[in-house]
């Protein structure tokens, strides 16, 4: 197993980043690609993880280790892929999701796309008193992303963003109105989003 790649960030796409590592463009599927937007062309670490199925073949990226920690629990519980996880993750709070998971908060898991009743009940039985841990150092990791002017392609890249991880139509127009007020920067929208949706 690859347990992480070092090398300059060269590329930032709606779904992945890519790194180049002596010479190999390694693609690699993150939760939030845009948290990295500040590092494109420096040399940065992700903590990977390697799905293998018959008909896929990916590499999946971290910030910190507690997050592919969070993300191979969340994969080990009936109802949630790859894509669900990392859907989960994009928050940018799984401490949160953490807190729900131990309080048995089954109305805040189901904001979640991809995630039912079911699913989030199964996320509690599984995982209720296997992750607390888990939930300082994740703290402790926390990016503090500063406010910057933005045009206004940075909210619409916000809004391909948060497609791709599965939310709607629906959900964007109601929460576009809010981001419009607002000057941050991709990953800010997209986590300004993630919370007004989660909110509501």
């Amino acid at each position: 197993m690859i347990d992480y790649i070092r090398g300059p960030l060269v590329e930032i796409e709606l779904s992945y980043i890519v790194i180049d590592h002596q010479g190999l463009g390694y693609q690699i599927y993150c939760p939030n690609p845009f948290r990295f937007q500040a590092n494109v062309g420096e040399a940065i670490q992700i903590y990977t993880y390697h799905y293998v199925r018959e008909d896929v073949l990916r590499l999946y990226g971290f910030a910190a280790k507690e997050e592919r920690i969070l993300f191979e629990k969340l994969l080990n519980v009936s109802g949630i892929g790859p894509k669900g996880a990392l859907a989960i993750l994009a928050s940018g709070e799984p401490e949160n999701v953490i807190a729900a998971i131990e309080q048995e908060d089954e109305a805040f898991l189901v904001r979640f796309p991809g995630v039912g009743k079911k699913t989030a009940r199964q996320m509690i039985l599984d995982l209720k008193g296997k992750l607390e841990e888990l939930t300082t150092n994740l703290t402790s990791n926390q990016e503090v992303i500063e406010r910057v002017s933005t045009a206004p392609s940075e909210l619409e890249e916000a809004l391909e963003a948060l497609r791709a991880l599965g939310y709607v139509e629906k959900e964007l127009k109601k929460v576009r109105p809010y981001l419009e007020n607002e000057e941050l920067t991709t990953d800010g929208y997209i986590k300004r989003a993630l919370q007004y949706m989660l909110k509501s």
